[in-house]
Order: structure tokens, then sequence, then C-alpha cells
């Protein structure tokens, strides 16, 4: 049985799953996507889980709305069981004012989209190799909130 990788994928761009989906269909076959389009749905999301949820987080920082995923990130780093998720910001931005404020949100890995189809392929097989095979992430184990701890 081959085990798998949940990873949720916060990104506005709603052909992006596809990509993903069959960029890591080889090299990284264990990867299974949830993806959620904007903060809003990120944080129901991970509110509405009550079993182990997702090992990986892919954040695009700019989601088109009025509040970025360093939002996110920081929502993340402040739930009971969110904030033992690591988080990999995936952006086309490369300045580097954002790359410092994401790693000042918490954020574990500051990653640049692929160009091409290829290196979509590689990115998968280097996140593989560190996030699932080097790196060891506990398993976390969401509850629901109830409206009365909210």
């Amino acid at each position: 049985m081959q085990v798998k990788f949940l990873i949720l994928l916060v990104d506005d761009d709603p052909l992006l799953l596809d990509v993903l989906n069959r960029a890591s269909r080889n090299t990284f076959p264990e990867a299974s996507f949830v993806q959620v389009q904007s903060n809003s749905q990120a944080i129901s999301y991970i509110e509405e889980l009550d079993t182990y949820g997702p090992k990986l987080v892919l954040l695009d920082i700019s989601l088109g709305t009025n509040q970025s995923g360093y939002d996110f990130a920081v929502y993340l780093k402040n739930h009971p069981q969110g904030r033992f998720l690591p988080i990999v910001v995936l952006t086309i931005d490369q300045l580097p004012i954002n790359i410092m404020s994401a790693y000042l949100s918490g954020i574990s890995a500051y990653t640049v989209k692929p160009d091409s189809f290829e290196d979509w392929k590689v990115y998968f097989a280097i996140l593989r190799g560190y996030w699932f095979t080097t790196v060891t992430i506990p398993p976390i184990r969401f509850r629901k909130l109830l409206e009365i701890e909210k």
C-alpha cells in the first residue's frame, strides 16, 4: 500500500492543481493535493478538519485578495495543531523583502514556481526528497473547533 502525503495548496490559480497532479505523478506519487483559493477558504478547511490533516502546505503569497498568504501563515502558526505544519511558499515573487517577510511569518521554506513542466517535475522530485524522505513530520491530528472555542 502506498503511503499518502496530503498537501494543502493555497493558491488562487484554478489550473495549478492539474499541473501539480501531472508533474508529481512520477516524481512524487505519494502526493495528494487539496486546493483552496483564499485565506478564508484555507482557514475554513483547517477549522473543519476532524482527523489527520495535511503534512505540508504549499502557499502562494499573492492570492488576489486584500490578504496575502502571510496572513494564513500567521493564522496557522497560532493554531493549536496547525503550528506544527511546515509551510512552503510557492510563488513567482523573488523580491528580497517578501522573502524576509515570509520567514518572519514562520514560513519553513520559500520557493519559486517553476517555468516549465519539466521544471515542475524536478521541483516535485526535490520536494519529495526533502519533505517525504529526509524530514520527519509529526502526525498532526486536527480536531474540529467548537463554536464555543472560536
